[in-house]
């Protein structure tokens, strides 16, 4: 074999493997994890508000009284325990028996992560397209990347996912001949934009995406984190025919356990199954009992509750030191719930060629790039409130602050400096349409 590569297995890989990289987020892993550095950039929740003593005794006692079935096989579906559970959560948000929620038709995941893949699975060839908002969560680009499909993102503004926009995609990819499969979308406190699809939009996009045969992909892991009221009513509470329903316990209790869920049409249910199966055999059953024990014997209604204060609080500060500090031209969002802040620069500064320099004034954020297939973002970056302490965030925000006055005096010096790719605003490019990767 010759060549320059590194990886003497370059040629055994299979085709999906191909163009498959690192997340701009695990890049930053190693860098942001250092005490020295204020990390804006990943999207942890705040672990510490949990009654750990009492967590902590609560696994203790399934390991020592019950780890012969804690700790045993059990079945790929998931305990019918935790999947009775999950739809008691459920309940809050308006997806109950009602509208067709049943534990019969749950599937619990290893997070939300592999609800993601297992649709992918099941209903995505190469060269399928996914219609995804722009920008979108950079792990659901990864799921649709390995499946070898293609992503047309939709625009957004301070409502979410523009209707017209979807229409004009659906269009658009029809009269091309390109086949699409679903449309990926967290409506609910999004990530990274931190969006709310509004109640109005809500309706229109599964009415356009009902006309056109399209499934829904609804991922939810925030939705219980709202910051102002009740959060609009998820999708799968509105319509239960091609709707598929993802969300997780990782931010709500504990990532580090792995647990989350799809709530499937009833007939889909058992080939999620097989496909979960063929993965990984089983969900952890010592995860799910500590789930389980926790919405059963806790106070977790409560625990929501101080989530959502600790958070609210920590946007606050993101907000004002953002508000305080920035410099002129920069513009963000203002999530009312979720974890995360979508901030824009000033014309001419590139969020991925600032980074090394940020991280020299010891803080991280995630640039834009991320989170478009396409590799569009350049002047946008996400911003995380709901790890470090108020003062922690500000201390963030001034740094990051005097590395954009930096950038911006130099700019004005020696003209424009590093990449100067394609940039979006919040949601999207001017003209709304498909943009494949």
């Amino acid at each position: 074999m010759t060549g320059t590569t590194l990886d003497d297995y370059t040629d055994r890989y299979a085709r999906r493997v191909r163009g498959m990289t690192a997340s701009e987020i695990r890049a930053l892993f190693a860098v942001a994890s250092r005490p020295e550095v204020v990390s804006l950039a990943g999207g942890a929740p705040y672990i510490a508000a949990l009654p750990l003593d009492a967590v902590g005794e609560m696994l203790g006692r399934l390991g020592a009284e019950h780890g012969t079935t804690t700790l045993q096989y059990g079945i790929g579906q998931g305990t019918l325990e935790l999947r009775e559970r999950i739809c008691e959560v459920m309940a809050l948000s308006g997806i109950d028996a009602s509208c067709g929620a049943s534990p019969e038709d749950v599937v619990v995941t290893v997070g939300g992560q592999q609800a993601l893949d297992l649709v992918a699975r099941l209903f995505l060839d190469p060269g399928d397209v996914v219609l995804a908002e722009g920008p979108t969560y950079v792990g659901a680009l990864g799921v649709f990347q390995a499946a070898q499909a293609q992503v047309a993102h939709v625009p957004m503004d301070d409502e979410g996912l523009i209707p017209e926009a979807l229409e004009i995609a659906i269009a658009d990819l029809a009269r091309a001949g390109r086949r699409v499969k679903f449309l990926y979308t967290i409506p609910t406190y999004q990530n990274p934009a931190g969006v709310t699809l509004s109640e109005e939009r809500r309706e229109r996009v599964l009415d356009i995406c009902e006309r056109a045969g399209l499934l829904v992909v609804e991922d939810d892991p925030y939705g219980q984190l709202g910051f102002a009221g009740e959060a609009p009513a998820p999708l799968r509470a509105r319509r239960r025919d091609g709707v598929f329903y993802l969300s997780t316990f990782s931010k709500t209790f504990a990532p580090g356990l792995r647990v989350g869920w799809i709530l499937a049409p009833h007939a889909v249910r058992d080939k999620l199954v097989i496909a979960s199966e063929a993965q990984i055999l089983c969900p952890s059953g010592f995860a799910q009992a500590a789930v389980s024990t926790y919405l059963a014997t806790m106070p977790w209604r409560e625990q929501l509750k101080i989530y959502r204060e600790v958070y609210r609080e920590r946007r606050d500060a993101l907000l004002d030191a953002l508000t305080d500090l920035m410099p002129e031209g920069t513009t963000w969002t203002t999530p009312a719930g979720g974890l995360f802040v979508w901030a824009t620069l000033p014309d001419g500064l590139d969020a991925k060629a600032m980074m090394p320099r940020a991280v020299a004034a010891r803080v991280a954020y995630v640039p834009g790039t991320g989170f478009y297939a396409d590799g569009t973002g350049t002047g946008n970056m996400r911003l995380n409130f709901s790890f470090p302490p108020p003062e922690r965030i500000r201390e963030g925000v001034r740094r990051l602050a005097g590395v954009m006055e930096q950038e911006i005096a130099m700019r004005r010096v020696f003209g424009a400096i590093g990449g100067t790719g394609p940039r979006r605003r919040q949601g999207g490019s001017d003209t709304p349409g498909p943009d494949l990767a």
